[in-house]
């Protein structure tokens, strides 16, 4: 798996969603049209580890967290960036989504869930924000943001 062979399965998934609102249908929809065990999520879940295991997937890490962007909005991802973290039992820093944020979650750990949520897709809308979580063991969570936008932000008191 390179980077550019990534990016083609990515585009794959974005011609998909391109210019569809971020809101409970999509969610329905992905969730609908690519499961946990189809062909498409264990494409892209089969993509991150690879990336992972070749060194150009999650080249940071801070805070028990390891992370990077993979894509900056591309013409070719519909204007979708690509950020892939990996977590385990703990809470990320809080952040908003200017356009809303579409999110594949791959437990390593069976049962592991992000923000309560099972392997899957996961989205929030336009001007949702969140303190991303990952309980019950490890995971790997993609990110796809419109525009490559996202706000960290201080947590809510």
């Amino acid at each position: 798996m390179s980077p550019q062979d990534f990016e083609r399965l990515i585009a794959d998934v974005t011609t998909q969603i391109a210019g569809r609102p971020l809101d409970d249908a999509l969610d329905t929809w992905l969730n609908a049209t690519w499961p946990n065990g189809s062909s498409t999520f264990a494409a892209l879940e089969n993509a991150c580890r690879e990336g992972i295991a070749q060194g150009w997937m999650c080249q940071r890490e801070a805070g028990g967290l390891r992370y990077g962007r993979v894509l900056k909005p591309l013409p070719a991802t519909h204007g979708f960036s690509v950020d892939v973290v990996q977590m385990k039992d703990l809470a990320g820093p809080h952040h908003t989504h200017p356009h809303g944020e579409i999110d594949l979650i791959m437990p390593i750990t069976p049962g592991a869930t992000f923000d309560g949520r099972p392997a899957g897709w996961c989205v929030y809308g336009p001007g949702s924000a969140h303190r991303p979580t990952v309980a019950h063991g490890e995971a790997l969570v993609l990110y796809l943001l419109p525009q490559g936008a996202i706000e960290f932000t201080p947590a809510p008191a």
